[in-house]
């Protein structure tokens, strides 16, 4: 993931919300995973799963310039990822 938001640098923003644990757990995830490069948002009180209908990680949620959104639950390898970013710059 931290290699495909340094390809659309500047044109996509990729944040991370590592988990709904303790702040030092998500700290060790971040780390762990390799994603320091990235912004991370704590989302302490499930307002951001829930407004984009994440139930449990790993997941995605795209949002485009109009503030539409879409939502994928599962993993995704780093060519689905390139393709869902690629059509968000293009939309």
């Amino acid at each position: 993931m931290a290699a495909v938001a340094a390809e659309f640098e500047g044109k996509i923003r990729f944040l991370g919300v590592p988990g709904r644990g303790e702040i030092d757990e998500m700290r060790d995830f971040v780390s762990d995973t390799g994603m320091e490069e990235l912004t991370h948002v704590v989302d302490e009180d499930g307002s951001l799963w829930q407004r984009f209908g994440v139930f449990g990680q790993p997941a995605f949620a795209f949002v485009g310039a109009d503030g539409s959104s879409r939502t994928f639950a599962g993993s995704m390898d780093s060519e689905s990822l390139r393709q869902a970013a690629t059509e968000l710059v293009g939309s």
